[in-house]
């Protein structure tokens, strides 16, 4: 054998690297091996990456910082499918990461982690894939792109996955998803329900949570109800309830199943089914608070449907929800109230509740939670409206202190709830004495304040409610309660003011109120009100009218009407016609302004003394000077001033000194229609009757009367101001009383008055020779000798039309003869009266109406003329 010689290995080529193994102990130096070409190094990186991002959330940061997500982002796409896998595996961990989520969204790799959705691709892809989707889906920009980049589609696919971490992982992206409405409307084009209903079946709870939580989402939309019925879905749903051992997943098996009941089909499935009575008696049952408080809201919704009401009385949902209001828990308390309140529509529930229920709602009301108080008088309110026997029920049940108290708690919609509770109650008569009993008066000044517009209304309405008797309306005024009411006038809201202008017309039933209100500035709030198209109302208009009667020269002004209910009283001055939006000046504003010849005149109703120029003292009893004697000097006038006793007006003493016969009787008669003037003006004719004999022996000059009408003057600026008196008016009042107001026949009563007045005020005037009637001469003579535009009718002694229609009406109401005083054109103005003919018949034997005629008080005095006749219209037109 020849001699074995060793074989010399070969050298590698001297251009291949050598394999070098290293073992690296830094992050940073196996992120920089992410740049590297080689699969096997690459796949190795990522693989030490993944495992060291396990460890902890400081330790994805730490990736973070070193740069590691940009390079990764890379591999996603690469040729190796382990490098490919081991990348996405590192997403997976990763994308839990607030900040590096939204890396990735800026990096715009959501397309290439869709694509890992691939039905080709592993299932340890598809699980970490869909896991780093489940975390970005969290926030509102990755569910966007990963709808618009169509995700939907491959996450729905693999529901039906064999790997329970896919499916975990895919439902509860899906879930996060379908928050959005345009993902729920895609998701039921993609038949998801079916996929869906079969994760219930699975055998871990968190994927049948995750798949209940999106079916309760998913069937908020009619479509999506309508799959989950086709598909038996709520068979699957009542088999959760009834088993035990599921009594997690209960609650959101009830929340599917309420927006079901939404539907009628579904309610008639699952009541043919006994599913409705099973869902009951769950809930009836039930001892967890959370099931049974959403079995309640499983009603509430179902109970909007009239259908589905009915249904649910047939099976007695009534019981359920008053067992409900006595859990120990305040969330079904809370539930079944609304309930109560949804079931309320149908009226045999209603009636229902009337034997029991009201007693455990009005219990709530005690509650120290707000919001069970809240609840609470929610159904009262729906449960007494248009129901007196309900309302009569809380009543006996001992509601009306505790609706009060809820009145002053925190939340506004318990405050407005209760307000409507009582407002309802106040229907009734013996309830609204009740309830004015505990001061509900006071107890709606803070509701009034609110800034909340329902709570404002709702209270509104209550004082609308409340007002309708005395005692109500002056406690709502001594509590302070006019102000905010008034206020309420500005409010923007439609129906807050409706309701308050509501509440004010009923306030302003009562004359001293009305007056306050006006002083608050409720009419000129109104009125302007009044004026806009768009904010005005019905209630707006009666309450402006209803405040309008309590002033009744802006009345007369604006409308140019006064009707025979509305009695002319002292102080009432004509100031002629104004348009709407213009202010009325006060009568002392007017008094005090300088006389001017281009100015209307104004012409004052006054039978009340001036104190500003007391009359004559007793001793001076003998002299006219209530009457119109001058006084010679104006040291008398001045000394006249000063005394203190007033004949000229009458006294106590010469009161009780008048004889009974005659003079009581005609105050009696009167003293309605004047609405309480002043005892001085009745003292006054007292006076002036017993010195008339004289005054008539003496024709006394119209210049020496006119001189005796007191002036305001600037003597003491500190004392208060008087109108000027009209010692005229008051023996205009007492000749009338005495002469005319005897006469038992009205129709005479009204012709001796027309002639009465006629005669006053210049005679009967031929209709030819009105145009030498020199009245405007005398008017203006007038006013400069009383240095004012105000002039006392009484001092009028050459008047036309309206001065004469207007000493007519004054004198009516006077002595109780119904007229009205109505404004024409160029100085026109009429009174308006209503007579029987007994010369016509009525229907069926009855009376027939009245009918009115216009009183000629200018050319034939005392002659009635048929409204609308000829002879009419002549009189009250050119």
């Amino acid at each position: 054998m020849g001699k074995k010689i060793k074989k010399e290995v070969e050298p590698p080529p001297k251009d291949v690297f050598d394999p070098l193994t290293i073992e690296s102990k830094k992050a940073a130096t196996v992120v920089l091996m992410l740049h590297s070409p080689e699969e096997d190094i690459l796949a190795k990186a990522c693989e030490a990456i993944y495992r060291f991002a396990l460890k902890g959330e400081e330790n994805k940061a730490t990736l973070l910082e070193l740069g590691a997500v940009e390079p990764l982002t890379k591999l996603l796409t690469h040729e190796d499918k382990i490098v490919r896998r081991n990348a996405t595996m590192i997403f997976g961990i990763l994308a839990s990461n607030n900040d590096v989520k939204k890396l990735l969204r800026e990096l715009d790799v959501m397309n290439s982690i869709i694509a890992q959705l691939a039905p080709e691709e592993e299932v340890v892809i598809h699980e970490f894939a869909s896991l780093c989707l489940a975390n970005m889906s969290a926030e509102y920009t990755s569910k966007v792109q990963i709808f618009e980049q169509g995700g939907l589609e491959p996450l729905i696919r693999l529901l039906s996955s064999p790997d329970p971490d896919v499916k975990k992982n895919s439902i509860e992206c899906i879930y996060n998803l379908v928050q959005d409405f345009h993902c729920r409307t895609t998701i039921q084009e993609l038949n998801a329900i079916p996929p869906v209903l079969e994760l219930l079946k699975s055998e871990y709870p968190i994927i049948q949570l995750l798949a209940l939580k999106t079916l309760g989402l998913l069937t908020n939309e009619k479509e999506s109800r309508v799959m989950l019925r086709e598909n038996q879905g709520l068979d699957l749903l009542i088999k959760i309830l009834e088993t035990k051992e599921m009594n997690d997943l209960h609650i959101e098996a009830l929340s599917v199943i309420a927006n079901c009941l939404e539907d009628m089909d579904t309610m008639m499935l699952i009541q043919q089914t006994g599913g409705l009575k099973k869902l009951l008696t769950f809930a009836e049952n039930s001892t967890i608070p959370d099931i049974q408080k959403n079995a309640a809201k499983a009603i509430t919704k179902a109970a909007y449907d009239p259908e589905n009401r009915k249904l649910f009385h047939e099976q007695e949902v009534e019981k359920c929800l008053i067992s409900l209001l006595g859990s120990e828990n305040d969330g079904p308390k809370i539930a079944a109230s609304q309930a109560i309140s949804a079931m309320c529509e149908n009226s045999s529930s209603k009636d229902y509740f009337n034997h029991q229920g009201i007693p455990q709602l009005i219990q709530l009301l005690k509650s120290d939670n707000e919001e069970v108080k809240e609840a609470g008088a929610l159904a009262l309110a729906n449960l007494t409206t248009c129901n007196p026997a309900n309302a009569n029920a809380a009543a006996e049940a001992d509601g009306i202190e505790p609706l009060i108290n809820t009145l002053s708690c925190k939340r506004d919609g318990a405050i407005a709830n209760a307000a409507t509770v009582l407002t309802n109650m106040a229907t009734k008569e013996p309830l609204r004495v009740s309830i004015q009993s505990h001061s509900i008066m006071n107890a709606l000044i803070a509701p009034l304040r609110s800034t909340n517009t329902v709570v404002q209304s709702r209270a509104a309405l209550t004082v609308a409610a409340m007002a309708c008797d005395v005692e109500a309306r002056m406690e709502l005024k001594n509590a302070g309660g006019l102000e905010p009411l008034v206020e309420l006038l500005h409010s923007k809201n439609e129906e807050v003011r409706r309701h308050a202008s509501w509440a004010v017309m009923v306030c302003a039933s009562d004359d001293l109120i009305a007056t306050d209100l006006c002083r608050l500035g409720a009419l000129d709030i109104l009125e302007e009100i009044n004026l806009s198209v768009s904010r005005k109302n019905k209630f707006s208009e009666a309450a402006y009218n209803k405040l309008l009667n309590n002033n009744l020269p802006l009345k007369y002004s604006q409308t140019g009407y006064l009707s025979s209910c509305d009695i002319i009283s002292d102080g009432f001055y004509d100031y002629g016609r104004i348009t709407n939006g213009t202010k009325l000046l006060s009568l002392k504003e007017l008094s005090l302004q300088e006389p001017n010849d281009t100015q209307r005149a104004i012409f004052l109703i006054n039978s009340k003394s001036s104190d500003v120029c007391p009359p004559p003292s007793m001793e001076e009893k003998s002299s006219d000077f209530g009457y119109g004697r001058s006084i010679s000097s104006s040291s008398s006038l001045r000394r006249a001033s000063r005394e203190k006793s007033s004949a000229g007006f009458g006294s106590p003493t010469e009161e009780k000194s008048e004889p009974t016969s005659g003079r009581n009787t005609v105050l009696s008669k009167s003293a309605t229609k004047e609405r309480g003037s002043s005892r001085r003006c009745d003292f006054s004719c007292c006076s002036l009757r017993k010195i008339r004999g004289k005054k008539e022996e003496e024709k006394v000059k119209e210049e020496e009367e006119i001189l005796l009408v007191p002036k305001m003057t600037a003597e003491s600026p500190e004392k208060e101001w008087y109108p000027p008196s009209d010692p005229t008016f008051c023996l205009y009042i007492y000749e009338v009383t005495k002469t005319i107001l005897p006469v038992t026949n009205i129709k005479e009563q009204i012709e001796a008055l027309a002639k009465y007045v006629a005669e006053k005020m210049g005679g009967p005037i031929a209709k030819e020779r009105l145009h030498e009637f020199s009245w405007e001469l005398h008017i203006s003579e007038l006013k400069f000798q009383l240095k004012s535009n105000v002039i006392p009718i009484g001092q009028i002694k050459k008047g036309i039309f309206y001065h004469r229609a207007l000493l007519f009406k004054a004198l009516a109401d006077k002595i109780g003869v119904g007229c009205s005083l109505v404004r024409g054109e160029y100085g026109r103005a009429w009174n308006e009266v209503k007579l029987m003919d007994k010369s016509r018949k009525g229907v069926f034997g009855c009376l027939p109406p009245p009918e009115t005629y216009i009183v000629d008080l200018m050319f034939y005095p005392g002659e009635l003329m048929k409204l609308k006749s000829k002879e009419a219209d002549l009189y009250r037109f050119l």
